[in-house]
């Protein structure tokens, strides 16, 4: 998946999105007949099909967990605040990325050797606010001759890298540059089909600190339907498994949102999701989550309200420097969008949101 790799290797924390937004662009522009941008960012490729159907939003959203500095100490070490949910417990001795405005730093979130960790050390998990950045500076005027400054951001270090079974992928960024995948390729899949509507596809900003993007970019797009696209916890390691109800694992197909803290879905649309992907034979599985939202939590609010849908792939490791995914599920649910969008004419519309 070349596509993948250049999108997981791209450098985009929230409010710095212009590496993977590039990218995005010169992809659509092979199929868009034209490119939006909201005021925050966000961009969509339009791909004209009826123009009397309804508009369709396939929404993902650019920008990775990552950091900003905060601040440098006289001995030439960074301070950092977190961009997105991170567990503490995760950062330590982690190689990141420091990017300034002309050249890029690579540095390592400090960390204690057990040699001089006394005993109640030893149990006790640092919060980010104690952890520092080594770029190897030695004094203050040598990180700021460098041209690191307060407010440069940070993102993590990972290869992109297929594992042995031929179908597991390693990376950063999965969340959520797989969505951004799936949207690009879900177009490009479109671009000789006839699909009843004319479709929107693209990624919002600053998903990962407060859906902000997502409340911005349906003023762009107008959208009547909205499918986003994100990824999922995947729920078969140790430690994670409950063993009385099935649970996302990799492999086993698409997830399909039936409940999460942002968002109740369109139940009408919830249940075209389903009997596409049956009708299809596209493999499926339904996720439920009481913590964390996505951006349809906003786009679903949007004016007298959108029929929203999520759909996505799970991964494993979310939110840390590296994560795993399926190359089937992100191939199955391009498949499944891409279907799904194709029966999303104006009676089918209409159908959803006549009560």
């Amino acid at each position: 998946m070349p596509l993948l790799e250049k999108l997981t290797q791209a450098q985009s924390t929230s409010g710095y999105e212009n590496e993977v937004r590039q990218i995005m662009k010169q992809e659509l522009e092979g199929v868009a007949s034209e490119i939006l941008y909201d005021r925050t960012g966000s961009i969509y490729g339009k791909k004209a099909g009826n123009a009397e159907g309804p508009r369709v939003m396939l929404a993902a959203h650019m920008d990775e967990v990552g950091f900003m500095v905060t601040g440098i100490t006289k001995d030439g070490f960074l301070r950092f605040t977190p961009l997105g949910g991170w567990w503490d417990q995760v950062l330590l001795a982690q190689r990141v990325t420091v990017m300034t405005k002309h050249k890029k730093f690579t540095g390592v979130i400090g960390s204690k050797p057990p040699h001089l960790l006394r005993p109640e050390e030893k149990k006790k998990v640092f919060p980010i606010r104690e952890m520092y950045i080594d770029v190897g500076g030695h004094s203050k005027e040598d990180i700021q001759n460098w041209g690191i400054c307060v407010g440069d951001p940070i993102v993590p270090i990972c290869p992109y890298e297929t594992m042995p079974d031929d179908d597991t992928i390693l990376a950063k960024a999965l969340d959520n540059r797989i969505g951004c995948y799936m949207a690009i390729e879900t177009a490009k899949q479109l671009k000789g089909a006839e699909h009843p509507n004319t479709v929107f596809a693209g990624a919002n900003v600053q998903e990962e600190v407060g859906l902000r993007g997502a409340e911005t970019s349906p003023y762009a797009v107008d959208p009547d339907v909205a499918i986003v696209l994100d990824v999922g916890v995947s729920e078969d390691t140790p430690g994670t498994k409950s063993g009385d109800v099935d649970q996302p694992a990799l492999q086993e197909g698409p997830l399909v949102s039936f409940f999460d803290a942002s968002m109740i879905p369109n139940t009408r649309l919830r249940d075209l999701v389903i009997d596409t992907a049956e009708t299809h034979n596209i493999p499926y599985q339904i996720e439920v989550t009481t913590g964390g939202g996505t951006d349809a939590g906003k786009i679903h609010m949007y004016q007298e309200g959108v029929p929203t849908i999520v759909i996505g792939a799970p991964i494993r490791y979310m939110h840390s420097h590296v994560s795993l995914a399926s190359q089937q599920d992100i191939d199955n649910s391009v498949k499944l969008l891409t279907e799904l969008t194709k029966r999303l004419d104006t009676d089918t519309f209409k159908s959803l949101i006549n009560y």
